[in-house]
This record gives structure tokens, C-alpha cells and sequence, in this order.
């Protein structure tokens, strides 16, 4: 009796344990299908619907007068969708031979995306491709065909420096832009305005809610959301002005056998850019698509630097132009008078430094001697001014430090000083010969060409200073204006307006008998203007030439830099002029005139 009650004890336990184990199962089965049932739901769901993204059309660029500018054009891409197993290596390797793109770039792709969204594998793909694919979709299982817009840049190498150019996101920027709603396979702006107003431009994409198959196969379309396009921007650029700055820039290193130059175009009473140009150049639509590795060594390899925007990147000594800031400096310190006169014998009296090419001109007054650019005279206000005389008035010019302009990458140039001599060289002690070489815009002396347009412009402004920029206004989708750039001024020369009326009368002189007069002879608007030439130990002289017109009422200026030009009378100066005749509509064709005798109608 007593093992039968034992065995019965026993059989009790494991009875009560059979209906606890019971129990517990029907309680979780029901708290997964009430509680998170919805959960559970989604993630089944989420096995069978994709969400494939619209990729929103980037804004357009518009120039001054609304004409087009950079647009957007249909394209294709190549994607895989994601599957829960492993994507086929058959498949890959179909791909892979399709498209010319390397199974270990294919993989690599696969392996750094998560999420749902389609794996881009090539974009903007032929229509050849897309039809391969699409007759033979049992050969490319999961493989699908995105439309998507793509960047076209409507004038190929005008301007490219400018508005810049797009391309996929990368690791780096997407660790950096992740948290901005960056995405892997993004495209984004890589240069130029593109970069800096790529927020604004970018959209937002929309999506279709594609129920696929085991195989990532796409079945039907459940719901569709369309994308945002993004903002336009409405540029200060005119069109037209940058057109023919490119044409006189090309028509003049093919002439002199240059390779390298830059244009820099701004209203001065706004600080506007008109047109800017930078040499050699490149063709953006490269990478709107994928630039190849030969495009991308030919690029590279350029001895040019054709992917630099000299305008603003180009480090140069100023040369002559420079003496607009020491002119400047010499009679707001009252180192000399207007009418003094001073021995140009070809060399200065203290250091033999002399002359291009040992030129005497005699006694000079200072109209004089900016007309000519006589540098014996400049020497001699180097001399009186001192070195940290001529570094407090490039510094009140805005040299050594960036514009601001709304571009990437911009460099802030250098003003000759002590510090940076005492920091960067053995031998710290200054010497006049430095001062002398600083006052003539040589020596330590860097600008960019945008610093020799604002130089000039500040005195064609009455010594007022304002910020470069490149857009006049952002404008969303519904055509209503988003943001508007005024007039931004930066600073006001602290120089009296009778000094820097001398120095203008001096510039325009420059184009009346002195140094660009040749070049200017019979132009039926009266411009200032001021040559220069930069030594350049790395071969020929750099030729400067920065102007500014009418004379009487400025609305641009120009600056002009030729690497290995020359002197700037020679190389610059006939850029300048044909940027000057395009800007006030002298290279249109003009009306004839009656003869004679003839009666007007």
C-alpha cells in the first residue's frame, strides 16, 4: 500500500506539473497574440512589403535673369532588394558582368546596408541594361530598375567650378550626415553651391509600398508616396557675362600658350557675383553619374588642378594691384602730398631695386605713378609707411582672411608681417628689402583673385565693403521665395574720401595713358583699372589686370589672373576688356548708322 500511495504521489506532481507547463504555454501564446500581436504582426509584414524611395528632383539652378541653368533629366538605376537569405552569388556575378561593375564592389555594398531600402548597385544605367533585365527578370531575381532623377548640367564646363557637382554618398560623410537623415546611396552635393546649399536642394523622397516575393521579387504596388522636390536657387550669376568671360579666357591661353587663369565678376555697390571662371576646368555631369576610374586619373593627374576653383582657392602674389592698398596707405598717413614729386631714375636710392626692365621715368607725381605702376615710386612709400604700416591697411582692405562667399574651400590668403616671418623662417629679423617687395605686392604677399576683385571694388564702392555672394534667393516647389540675400556690408574703409578719390582718378588713368591704355584705346566707357605682374619662381610671371566701370557709377568689377602670362598688360588686360565690352553689350552687333543726308525715320 504504501509504494502504491507513493507512485500515486508521484503521478499527482507530474500531473500538476503537465497542466502548469500547459498553463504557461496557452498563457504566452495569448499574450503574444493580444499584447504584442501588432508587433508581430509588422515584423511579418515587414518579410513581405518593401518600401522602394522616390528619390526627390533636386532643385534647379537659375541665373539673374531666370534663365536655366542646371536641371534634372530621367534616369535609371540598378538595385538589389534586400531579402532575409543571402542574395544569390550566380546573381551577383550576372550582375556584376552587366553592369562592369566588380563582384567585390557589389558585395561590399550588400555588406554596409541595412534596413529595407534597395541596395543601389550602378546608377543611370543605358537603356539597353534596363531591358536585359526586365525580359530576363528570372535571370535577376530581387534585381529591380529605380527611376531617379539625375544632375544635368546643361552647359558642361561653364561655370562648374561654381555650382559644383554631385555624387553618392560616401562612409565618411555618411557617418558625419547620418544623424541629418543621411542615408546610404544618397546622392549629395560634393562641391561648389551644390555642397553648401545641398539641404535645400536635396527634397524629400517619397516611396512605393511594393509587396515582393521570398526571392525579393516584386508582386504588386500597395501604396505610393510622392517625393518633394527641393528648393531652386536664383543666382547672381548672369549668364550671358559668364558665357563670354569663358570664351575671353579660352581665346587668350590658347593665344599666349597658357594653361591656367581665373575670372572673378561682382557688383561692388552689392557684393554680388556676376561670373566666375576658373581654369582648367572639368565636366560635373562626370560624376552625376559614376565618374570612371580613366576619368577620374585623367582629373587627377592634370598638372593644372583643373578640379581647383582658382578664383577663390588660387593663392598669388598680388603684384602691382597691391599698390592700390599702399597708395592708399601713403596719403591717408600723410606720407606724401598728391603733387609731390619723386626721382624715378629706374632704381630706388637705398636698395638698387628697380624698374621692369630698368624703366626711368623721371620725376612722378602720384596720379603718375599709378598710371604707370612705376615701382620706384612704391618702393619709396614702402619705405616712409614701414611694414606694419602696410599690414594695418591690407588687413582694413580685408586681406588675409576668407570673403565668406557662399563656396567651399575658400582660402584666406596672407598679408606680409613680422609674426609670420618671426613663426615660419630661421632668420626672423625683418629687412627693408621685405618692405620694399610688400609694398609692390610681392614678397610674403597672397590673395586669391576674389580678394583682388574686393580690393578693387572697395574703392570702386567709395570704400565700402560688402559680402561676395552667389545666390539672390532660395524659392521652394510652390514658386513662393524661402529666403532672400540682401546687401551685406562688411566694413568701411577708415579713409578719407579725398584719398580714395585720388586713388581712383590714379586707376583711371591706368586706362587712359598709363599701363592698359593700348588695350583700352577708343572703348567708349571710361573704366579704372590697375595691371599687375607676379614673379613666380616656378616659370614664366603671372599677369594681373582688375578694373571696375563706368568710372563715374561702377556696377562690376573685374579681376583677371593668368598663371605663367606675363606681364598683365599682356595677358590679362584683353580679358578684361572683352569681360568689360559682353557686360556693356559693345560685342553685340550695333545698329547701322544713317549716312549722311539721310533722313531718320
Amino acid at each position: 500500500m504504501v509504494e502504491n500511495d507513493e507512485f500515486g504521489g508521484r503521478l499527482n506532481v507530474l500531473g500538476w506539473l503537465s497542466v502548469l507547463v500547459v498553463a504557461v504555454l496557452i498563457g504566452r501564446a495569448g499574450y503574444l497574440q493580444i499584447y504584442e500581436g501588432d508587433y508581430y504582426a509588422r515584423l511579418a509584414e515587414g518579410n513581405r512589403i518593401r518600401i522602394i524611395p522616390t528619390m526627390a528632383p533636386r532643385g534647379t539652378f537659375f541665373d539673374r535673369n531666370g534663365e536655366l541653368l542646371v536641371q534634372n533629366r530621367p534616369g535609371f538605376a540598378v538595385s538589389l532588394m534586400p531579402v532575409m537569405t543571402k542574395i544569390d552569388p550566380v546573381v551577383i556575378s550576372r550582375l556584376s558582368e552587366l553592369l562592369k561593375v566588380p563582384v567585390e564592389e557589389i558585395n561590399k555594398k550588400i555588406e554596409a546596408h541595412t534596413g529595407f531600402d534597395p541596395i543601389r548597385i550602378k546608377a543611370d544605367v543605358t537603356p539597353d541594361i534596363v531591358t536585359i533585365i526586365e525580359e530576363q527578370k528570372n535571370n535577376y531575381p530581387g534585381v529591380i530598375i529605380e527611376v531617379q532623377p539625375i544632375r544635368d548640367y546643361m552647359n558642361k564646363e561653364e561655370a562648374a567650378h561654381t555650382y559644383g557637382y554631385v555624387s553618392e554618398i560616401n562612409d565618411m560623410e555618411l557617418e558625419k550626415k547620418k544623424d541629418e537623415g543621411y542615408k546610404s546611396g544618397d546622392i549629395i552635393g560634393k562641391f561648389g553651391l551644390e555642397k553648401i546649399y545641398d539641404k535645400e536642394l536635396r527634397g524629400e523622397n517619397g516611396g512605393q509600398q511594393v509587396e515582393v516575393d521570398v526571392t525579393g521579387k516584386p508582386v504588386q504596388i500597395i501604396g505610393n508616396k510622392p517625393p518633394t522636390p527641393g528648393d531652386d536657387l536664383y543666382l547672381t550669376i548672369d549668364k550671358n557675362l559668364q558665357t563670354a568671360a569663358e570664351k575671353a579666357v579660352d581665346e587668350q591661353l590658347k593665344l599666349i600658350h597658357a594653361n591656367a587663369a581665373a575670372v572673378v565678376c561682382m557688383n561692388p555697390q552689392t557684393g554680388e557675383i556676376l561670373a566666375m571662371v576658373s581654369r582648367p576646368a572639368f565636366d560635373p555631369n562626370l560624376f552625376a553619374h559614376g565618374i570612371s576610374s580613366k576619368d577620374w586619373n585623367k582629373l587627377n593627374n592634370n598638372p593644372y588642378h583643373p578640379m581647383d576653383n582658382k578664383a577663390i582657392t588660387g593663392e598669388y602674389p598680388p603684384g602691382s594691384t597691391f599698390k592700390i592698398i599702399t597708395g592708399t596707405a601713403a596719403l591717408t598717413e600723410g606720407v606724401v602730398t598728391p603733387s609731390e614729386l619723386i626721382m624715378d631714375s629706374g632704381h630706388h636710392w637705398i636698395i638698387p631695386k628697380g624698374n621692369a626692365e630698368g624703366e626711368a621715368l623721371g620725376l612722378i607725381n602720384f596720379q603718375q605713378a599709378m598710371a604707370h605702376s612705376d615701382n620706384v615710386y612704391f618702393y619709396e612709400m614702402g619705405n616712409r609707411l614701414g611694414i606694419d604700416r602696410l599690414e594695418k591697411y591690407a588687413r582694413m582692405f580685408g586681406l588675409g582672411k576668407i570673403t565668406g562667399i557662399d563656396l567651399p574651400y575658400e582660402s584666406d590668403g596672407l598679408v606680409a608681417n613680422r609674426r609670420y616671418k618671426e613663426k615660419n623662417f630661421e632668420d626672423g629679423d625683418w629687412y627693408l628689402s621685405e618692405t620694399f617687395d610688400a609694398a609692390i605686392g610681392q614678397g610674403f604677399n597672397l590673395v586669391t583673385p576674389l580678394q583682388a576683385a574686393m580690393v578693387m571694388g572697395e574703392i570702386a564702392a567709395d570704400g565700402k565693403r560688402y559680402k561676395p555672394h552667389l545666390v539672390n534667393r532660395i524659392v521652394g516647389p510652390d514658386g513662393k521665395t524661402v529666403r532672400e540675400f540682401k546687401p551685406e556690408l562688411l566694413g568701411t574703409l577708415d579713409v578719407p574720401a579725398a584719398d580714395i578719390q585720388l586713388v581712383q582718378t590714379g586707376l583711371h588713368e591706368v586706362t587712359k595713358y598709363g599701363t592698359a591704355a593700348s588695350i583700352f584705346r577708343g572703348f567708349p566707357i571710361e573704366i579704372a583699372g590697375k595691371t599687375g605682374t607676379a614673379e613666380n619662381p616656378h616659370g614664366r610671371d603671372h599677369g594681373w589686370f582688375v578694373a571696375y566701370g563706368p568710372f563715374a557709377n561702377p556696377d562690376i568689377v573685374v579681376a583677371v589672373i593668368v598663371e605663367q602670362g606675363g606681364f598683365g598688360s599682356q595677358s590679362a588686360v584683353p580679358i578684361g576688356r572683352k569681360i568689360l565690352e559682353a557686360w556693356f553689350g559693345l560685342n553685340k552687333p550695333q545698329p547701322a548708322q544713317p549716312a549722311e543726308g539721310q533722313k531718320k525715320q
